[in-house]
């Protein structure tokens, strides 16, 4: 679970420093414009990883899935902010833009070492997963 760890902690460290900024009157949209983005990436990547450690065979469907899921709830929660709760748009469209494209990539350079077998998905979703090998190894490979 540590790209979750990584990936709040970040969220939240630079909204504190935007927040901090003087004259800078705009952290509620920035704090709004981080809350989604952030919200689907963790989800996601708590999703995929227990996926990957227990039937990675079902990783591609359960990423279709959620591709779908947060499509539907990022054009919902923009409609809210932007039409409901009428947030000021070009500060809320900047951070929200821009925490999406940085947990993005965050999120595809961890699957890509997942999947490159340099973590363990014991690693990445903090379970133990069960030794088949003598030596106490799973024998999988980039699962191992």
């Amino acid at each position: 679970m540590k790209p979750v760890w990584w990936m709040v902690g970040s969220g939240v460290l630079s909204w504190l420093v935007v927040s901090a900024i003087p004259g800078v009157d705009s952290d509620v949209e920035v704090l709004l414009g981080m809350i989604a983005p952030l919200a689907g990436a963790v989800a996601t990547w708590v999703l995929v990883a227990r996926t990957y450690a227990t039937r990675p065979e079902r990783l591609t469907a359960l990423m279709v899935a959620a591709f779908g899921g947060k499509l539907v709830f990022f054009g919902a929660y923009v409609t809210v902010m932007l039409g409901v709760l009428s947030l000021r748009p070009l500060p809320f469209v900047i951070s929200f833009t821009t925490y999406f494209i940085a947990l993005h990539l965050f999120e595809a350079l961890c699957l890509q070492r997942l999947f490159g077998g340099q973590v363990s998905a014991q690693h990445i979703d903090g379970t133990r997963q069960p030794t088949d090998d003598a030596d106490g190894s799973t024998g999988g490979g980039a699962r191992g």
